[in-house]
């Protein structure tokens, strides 16, 4: 049995997509050779938390913390920001207009905090990594990006000790219109300092979709395409009621028809567009409003609650704040067709969020609201998962839609069209399995 150091910032009691790459990568590493140690932040402050998730950890998993400054608390008293108001989905809104305060309070953090506001666990995590690497036989390192602050936190220790480190990363990193502040020239050179120094140290770049990769080679291109390795996310089949996948596709079918969206919404990725094609089969009566409920699951940005209170969608929509990972899993596979929305900025071609895995794998169909022909797209044509349609494609919208609606008022299984062979290779056991790989490969060539 063989150690690795796991760098998070989210892990348990962490909620939010963010934590579920990590969590079952250490769930199921001990099955394939290798023990994780986890170094976490003592005190941090999630925007969402998800206690649950603890039970999905081993017994005897060694976790340490040590502590950080989060500036958000600063942040709140600078601007006036009302306590509990999730900053990530209410405050960096694309196109909004800021306050000076909020446009002060930006410069500092564009200016400061590089590569991002966790910056503030470096010089801890750094320590208590260093005293890990003394108390225990550790043989690699792996760290989980954003935030990238936990990149560089490897890198140091990796330098500090000699031993060899994966860099894993959900997102790419500077520029990423997602999340990226606007910083001036400085700022900005230090942070693509500190990128290229992560991409160049680490042995390799565990990517969770491929445009990641295809990113840094476009700002980086000295770097080899082979230094990359591509795990998509995926899905438990132990998160279901029902284990077994081809089971999973059996659904009664209940009095209205049911579409359910997880996840966050806010700015570029909002309903408007498809509410506009649900109001389109209404006007048409090619749907009746008495047979349909629209379900909706997570957080949202205050400015998108007149979506949801427009007349003729307010009377059929359900819409629920966050909920435990296992209560999301259980209301996506309690619905006839689930939906998915990407934000609505120039590379989205590239995104594959982690929820597409657990969507398909509750063997539902899908509406990607999402570029046909890409990376998304081209996942769902390979599962027969669903369809993917333009954001501003409002009659293929109501077209798929009224495909499911009509597939459920004639009794048809919502997945009779999706391959569970094809999917269960999405399965989290098999994605820690190859990243397990990547540690024994770099392992047998250092001896």
């Amino acid at each position: 049995m063989k150690y690795v150091l796991f760098i998070t910032y989210y892990f348990p009691p962490a909620g939010g997509p963010g934590v579920q790459r990590v969590t079952k990568f250490i769930k199921y590493l001990k099955d394939f050779g290798w023990t994780p140690i986890v170094l976490a932040p003592d005190n941090p402050e999630y925007q969402a938390r998800d206690e649950s998730l603890a039970k999905e950890l081993p017994a005897d998993l060694i976790v340490r913390r040590s502590p950080i400054f989060e500036p958000y608390s600063l942040y709140r008293k600078f601007t006036g920001t009302k306590e509990g108001l999730s900053l990530d989905i209410n405050v960096f809104e694309e196109g909004s207009e800021l306050s000076l305060k909020q446009k002060i309070a930006h410069f500092i953090r564009a200016t400061f905090f590089i590569p991002d506001a966790r910056i503030g666990w470096y010089r801890s995590a750094v320590k208590e990594a260093m005293k890990i690497t003394k108390e225990y036989p550790i043989e690699m390192i792996y760290s989980s990006s954003p935030p990238y602050t936990v990149s560089v936190i490897a890198r140091k220790v990796s330098r500090l000790t000699g031993i060899p480190y994966v860099a894993g990363f959900r997102d790419p990193w500077s520029g990423f219109e997602v999340s990226a502040p606007k910083r001036w020239f400085v700022p900005r050179a230090i942070d693509q300092y500190l990128e290229s120094s992560v991409f160049h140290d680490a042995r390799k770049i565990d990517v969770a979709w491929k445009g990641i990769a295809h990113d840094a080679i476009a700002k980086y291109s000295d770097l080899s395409g082979e230094k990359f390795i591509h795990i998509p996310n995926g899905f438990d089949s132990a998160d279901y009621a029902e284990h077994d996948i081809r089971k999973r596709a059996e659904r009664r079918r209940g009095e209205k028809f049911v579409m359910t969206y997880s996840g966050s919404l806010y700015g570029p990725r909002n309903p408007k567009n498809f509410f506009a094609a649900i109001e389109l089969l209404l006007d048409r009566k090619e749907i009746d409003p008495a047979k349909i409920h629209l379900r909706f699951v997570g957080r949202t940005g205050a400015d998108l609650d007149p979506m949801f209170k427009a007349p003729k969608i307010m009377p059929i929509v359900e819409k629920l704040d966050y909920v435990p990972h296992s209560k999301a899993v259980e209301l996506i596979s309690d619905s006839d067709a689930l939906l998915l929305i990407v934000d609505d900025i120039p590379s989205v071609e590239h995104i594959v969020p982690g929820k597409v895995y657990e969507y398909l794998g509750a063997m539902r169909p899908l509406l990607a609201i999402a570029p046909p022909n890409g990376a998304i797209g081209d996942l769902l044509k390979e599962t027969h998962g669903g369809e993917a349609v333009a954001q501003r494609d409002i009659e293929g919208q109501a077209r798929v839609i009224k495909g499911f609606y009509s597939n459920w008022l004639a009794g048809i299984a919502p997945s009779s069209e999706m391959d569970p062979a094809i999917i269960s290779q999405y399965e989290r056991r098999e994605a820690t399995r190859k990243l397990a790989k990547v540690f024994d490969d770099i392992i047998g060539e250092t001896k």
